[in-house]
């Protein structure tokens, strides 16, 4: 599993088999070795956040890659949640959308809750490799001054 607590947990929320697909390729590709939790819709990513159900025991993720257009629950309302949530609060978040930037910006996603970065699909490996990384980097250099 690689080095113990040292190692982000990635979960990917995503309703696209190929999306998906497409990112475990980037992270391979990547030789990023994160445990990546993948979820199928809104809902399904709230109770993991949650550690609801079936996901009572899903560990706390530290980055979350988020769709926005998902069956359930929408990625504006789990964005919403996310940085609403006194312990995730914290936790970057990587808007992945197939919406034009202009078009992000204009929406405004959450008025008080901003996403860490936005990934046009389908994701370019490199970028996303450079995105999670820079994340990483931060994480690891803030637990180690603890």
């Amino acid at each position: 599993m690689g080095s113990g607590s040292s190692e982000a947990v990635i979960l990917l929320v995503e309703d696209n088999p190929g999306d998906v697909r497409l990112i475990e390729e980037a992270f391979s590709d990547g030789n990023i070795e994160n445990t990546l939790n993948a979820v199928t819709d809104g809902q399904s990513a709230l109770d993991f956040i949650y550690q609801r159900g079936e996901y009572e025991d899903a560990p706390r993720p530290d980055i979350v890659l988020l769709d926005l257009n998902l069956p359930k629950v929408d990625g504006e309302d789990v964005l919403h949640e996310i940085k609403h949530h006194p312990e995730l609060d914290h936790v970057p978040v990587v808007i992945l959308t197939g919406m034009k930037e202009d078009l992000i910006e204009s929406r405004d996603l959450d008025h008080d809750a901003d996403e860490d970065a936005v990934l046009k699909k389908p994701v370019d490996p490199g970028e996303f490799v450079e995105v999670i990384r820079s994340f990483e980097k931060f994480r690891l250099a803030v637990m180690r001054e603890e």
